[in-house]
């Protein structure tokens, strides 16, 4: 077998190894622009956990790495004039460059040919090869001549960073955050061998520009950055290798193989330097292709190169989506700058959801506990019977004069279970029981204001005495039974009205019998195949509004502690928000202020008809996902703060529903960065939703001050006593629980 590498990096000299490794008879050539001794940046960095792989593909070289690594456990991080430790962690550092002679030394041995200083531009001298590798880096020249089958998405980032050497040996992995006239500077250093460490400096371009470095050449901005970081490099200086000033492109690749060619590293993918990942998902795709042909055999290799992408994808996209996160956080680090540096770093140990509330109290407890306690004293709360700061999850909050006994609120779940608007005992069962299980907060689900304003026939109404009086039989149990609160999400559909519900496999289409003429801010179906609505006119607005104030008057008679508008997921109110759906050309639209006119008047109509005493909250879809076409995180920024002025008391923060076209990235907390976003701009409170998939990472967010209160909703499907096991878990002795049930408290 003929195999051409193209890059001299971890990922194609660690191939090599294992490919020739496992096929000795292989002919491997491989090709490096750059001379076999250089090596452009400075230490690269492990964590513990990374490394068993390492060992069994080929232990030679493992044992020579970990030989020469320096290991540590610790994170120092300096903010606000404090240095703040979190240990147990586990990270090993080394050179880079002698990480890469450590390769070429491993390939010279096994018979792997390399030639440097060859700079390949073409592939036309390798059609004989049986497999080419590129592993030519980010600007990988097959991966741009193959766009088109490849198909790559580079995406550059806000942030500036230079990659310096340092004298100083370091401790520990430090972070260091520097505010100065010109903006925030942020370090990520390690050590990595004797007597020397990495020094990355980064900060937001805009502050690069401020501070003049963009007229700097490489020694003038060392000299700079050495200044800026005195206090911390205790006269030791910055070392420079092309330590030129770079802004970290996001690579992705749809496809990762053609006819023989595979694409592997930096080529495929890239991982931010702050999650440190970059030569390890370098090594781990060589070590998965090389698996791959051990599958499937070298005789077929487009089905190998298959393979490998169907092993390697999915996994290597979590870390990715986790080194993404972490990006984006120390792109907007200088929004935290107001955090204590406790609760700053407990906020950048979980910023990747890698580590959670419960993962960091395994490690370090003691962050943790001073973290309890801080948010304790934040929340102006008391400790609990035992004397102990309570867990998060636990804290009460106050809205108005409505006091909630915890932040775990149930989040609306629409059942399709009514009939012509009214509620019965399933609803009475499937909220009275969240309310027994000990969340502090239940909200109802999408409670439309009329007839027409329900998404299916089987959707919960509150536009007449009936539906009242249902409703006011919940809320009285919920209130009798236990100390849960209980908020009604009034809502219209909109142009999304009219349609099957989905236990019929019908829920994309429209109804034929029964249907109604639907409303929305243009003339535009939701999706083409469905009925255009009415676009609305001075006369139907009217009417609308008055409708969610009717529905506010009955709301208070049956006894609801909270009112949710729904400005979300594309129905009638968010529908004027989004362009993608609002395209009229009247004071109702075009700008994003007169895009929000119309829900700003319902809202202010229902705050003036809601008892001031008593809480309204917004519901708002915070982006429509696709770039930006659409709503957007900034536009939600600009829609919270008129709320805000209003009279709106929190924003509970989701988003997409506008338009299928919409491309959500689903994760783990996804819709967090949203709402952190909402809280620290517009300056209200918030409510985070969306695969919040427990207590644990309720805690995680809560203790990191992203967000006020957490909303769950298929978690509490699948346990409706969410609240009380956490409370066991936990060892919280302060949840309340109903007479009949105390008998199970700690069991």
């Amino acid at each position: 077998m003929k195999i051409v590498v193209v890059g001299g990096g971890p990922a194609g000299l660690y191939f090599s190894i294992l490919m020739k490794k496992r096929w000795p008879n292989a002919q491997i050539e491989l090709f490096e622009r750059n001379r076999s001794d250089d090596t452009f940046g400075w230490g690269v960095v492990f964590s513990d956990e990374t490394l068993g792989g390492f060992e069994e593909a080929d232990p030679e070289t493992y044992r020579a790495i970990t030989q020469a690594f320096r290991y540590w456990s610790d994170i120092h991080t300096y903010v606000k004039g404090e240095r703040v430790t979190s240990t147990g962690h586990g990270f090993c550092g080394m050179s880079r460059q002698l990480l890469l002679q450590i390769f070429q030394e491993r390939c010279r041995d096994l018979g792997v040919t390399m030639h440097f200083e060859t700079d390949i531009e073409s592939l036309d001298a390798f059609a004989d090869a049986d497999l080419i590798v590129a592993a030519d880096g980010i600007n990988s020249f097959i991966r741009e001549k193959h766009a088109d089958v490849f198909r790559p998405s580079l995406d550059w980032r806000r942030c500036k960073f230079a990659w310096f050497g340092t004298d100083l040996e370091l401790e520990a992995f430090t972070f260091i955050f520097k505010e100065t006239e010109h903006g925030l500077f942020q370090v990520h250093a390690y050590p990595f061998d004797d007597g020397l460490s990495t020094f990355i400096v980064e900060c937001r371009e805009e502050v690069w520009k401020a501070a003049g470095l963009d007229q700097m050449d490489e020694e003038r901005s060392a000299r700079y950055c050495e200044d800026l970081c005195a206090e911390w490099l205790k006269g030791h200086k910055l070392l420079i290798n092309r330590s030129l000033w770079r802004t970290f492109p996001t690579v992705k690749n749809e496809c990762w193989h053609h006819e023989n060619i595979v694409i592997l590293g930096d080529a495929a993918h890239t991982a931010h330097f702050s999650i440190g990942s970059g030569t390890k998902l370098a090594m781990e795709d060589a070590m998965f292709l090389v698996d791959a042909f051990r599958k499937v055999g070298t005789e077929d290799v487009p089905r190998a190169l298959a393979t490998y992408q169907e092993d390697r994808f999915v996994d290597c996209i979590k870390l990715q989506k986790a080194a993404q996160t972490s990006l984006v956080w120390f792109e907007n680090s200088a929004r935290y700058m107001a955090q204590d540096p406790i609760t700053f770093q407990f906020n950048l140990m979980t910023r990747s959801k890698r580590i959670t509330y419960d993962n960091l109290e395994l490690r370090d407890p003691e962050l943790v506990a001073k973290a309890r306690a801080r948010f304790m004293e934040l929340s102006d709360d008391t400790p609990g019977p035992d004397g102990q700061a309570r867990v998060p999850m636990f804290s009460p909050y106050k809205l108005r004069e409505l006091e909630l006994d915890n932040r775990i609120v149930v989040s609306p779940m629409c059942q399709y279970s009514a009939k012509d608007g009214i509620v019965d005992d399933w609803h009475l069962v499937h909220l009275g029981s969240r309310a027994i299980g000990g969340a502090g907060l239940i909200l109802t689900e999408m409670t439309d204001v009329s007839p027409e304003g329900r998404i299916t026939p089987g959707c919960a109404g509150l536009w007449n005495e009936e539906h009242e009086a249902a409703w006011q039989r919940i809320v009285d149990f919920c209130h009798s039974r236990s100390t849960t609160k209980v908020g009604v999400q009034l809502a219209h559909a909109g142009r999304k009205g009219s349609v099957h519900h989905p236990w019929d496999g019908r829920d994309d289409q429209p109804l034929t019998d029964g249907a109604w003429t639907c409303l929305g801010p243009s003339a535009l179906p939701f999706q083409s195949h469905w009925p255009v609505p009415k676009e609305m006119d001075r006369g139907d607005m009217d009417k609308v509004v008055a409708d969610f104030v009717a529905s506010t008057g009955r709301a208070q008679r049956a006894g609801f502690d909270l009112i949710e508008l729904h400005m979300a997921h594309g129905y009638l109110l968010s529908s004027f928000l989004s362009p993608l759906s609002n395209q009229r050309s009247d004071s109702y639209g075009g700008s994003l202020e007169n895009r929000m006119r119309f829900p700003l008047e319902v809202f202010d109509a229902v705050r003036k008809a809601w008892p001031q005493e008593k809480p309204l909250i917004v519901r708002l879809s915070a982006t429509d996902w696709l770039r930006q076409e659409g709503m957007t995180a900034a536009d939600s920024v600009v829609v919270a703060r008129a709320l805000q002025k209003l009279g709106c008391d929190l924003i509970d923060v989701s988003s997409a529903g506008n338009d299928p076209r919409s491309q959500p990235v689903y994760g783990r907390m996804y819709q967090v960065p949203f709402a952190e976003r909402i809280k620290y701009e517009a300056g209200i409170p918030v409510m985070a939703v969306g695969a919040i998939l427990g207590a644990d990472h309720a805690n995680t967010i809560l203790a990191a001050g992203r967000a006020d209160l957490c909303a769950l909703a298929r978690p509490h499907l699948a346990d409706p006593y969410l609240t009380f096991h956490a409370a066991q878990r936990y060892g919280w002795p302060d949840q309340s629980f109903p007479g009949p049930y105390l008998a199970g408290r700690n069991s």
